[in-house]
């Protein structure tokens, strides 16, 4: 599934692609995605003018003049086509794409979405936070509100894995299982650590590493592991710097080797992979001794 930093690199490209452009067509080329698309979408995005996006999460919220704003999740498969028309050359419909828009200016947005667990709505825009999908959601990450008072906050009294705790959305809004591992990495933090035992000293590493994590895969446009691209068509790039993540069994890229280092590990937990250093994020501990 698509995390914060491909969400943020695909509402970037729909942003320098559409902002300030009118929608003069608009089509959906089936009933439903994960839920039922929104009844008379096509007719409502018809005519409106698109006037900025924001990211809520893994979440895309397209504001259009009417009030109105159209939120975009991409699910687990799904992906945006970015292209410009030409009057002179016929567009035929991609695979598995399921919503077009085109805008007076010459775009056109294409929605991919192979195993349709994405999702398409429309909201009030001054009732965005009040959308169902987005109600109870944590801090942004990258926001100045996000630190190691808040994150302990949240954290205090939790008995549930480190790991876990920061892949709820209501704790921290747009993390996924391949940010974790890496933030978790950089921090020298146990992902089977409980959450509660954390203390402030390790809470602010692992604010910051997650704030660098993040802008560094923003800056690579993300990571392309299966269906990921970006709205352009291009690759991500952040896969070629993962430090453990799906790298089990090969050498960490901070310690010795053997004997001293094992290696990258691979635990599950909650059903997904967990990738991480033994010797670095060691067994679980009160992290608040860690300086």
């Amino acid at each position: 599934m698509p995390e914060l930093p491909e969400v943020e690199t695909v509402m970037r490209g729909m942003r320098a692609q559409l902002e300030g452009h009118t929608i003069i067509r608009a089509e959906t080329l089936r009933p439903d995605l994960r839920w039922a698309m929104p009844a008379g979408l096509a007719q409502r995005l018809r005519g409106a003018g698109v006037l900025g996006f924001r990211r809520r999460g893994k979440y895309i919220l397209m504001r259009l003049s009417g009030s109105d704003s159209m939120l975009l999740h991409l699910g687990m498969s799904g992906r945006v086509n970015l292209t410009r028309l030409d009057p002179a050359l016929p567009v035929a419909v991609g695979r598995h794409e399921h919503m077009v828009i085109e805008t007076e200016e010459g775009c056109r947005f294409g929605l991919v979405d192979p195993r349709r667990f994405g999702a398409v709505d429309l909201v009030p825009t001054a009732d965005e936070d009040r959308h169902r999908l987005l109600v109870g959601m944590g801090p942004e990450p990258l926001e100045a509100g996000f630190d190691a008072a808040a994150l302990g906050t949240a954290f205090a009294d939790r008995r549930t894995s480190l790991k876990a705790a920061l892949l709820d959305q209501r704790i921290v809004a747009g993390l996924g299982n391949i940010y974790v591992c890496e933030a978790l990495f950089r921090a020298r933090l146990s992902p089977e650590a409980s959450a509660g035992a954390v203390g402030r000293p390790a809470l602010r590493r692992l604010v910051r590493a997650i704030r660098t994590v993040l802008e560094e895969a923003i800056a690579a446009g993300g990571s392309s592991l299966r269906d990921y691209v970006q709205p352009d068509g291009e690759l991500g790039y952040f896969q070629h710097g993962f430090r453990v993540y799906a790298r089990e069994g090969e050498r960490c890229p901070e310690c010795p080797g053997p004997p001293r280092c094992p290696g990258i590990a691979r635990i599950v937990q909650g059903g997904r992979s967990t990738f991480f250093c033994p010797r670095l994020q060691p067994a679980p501990r009160d992290h608040g001794a860690v300086a």
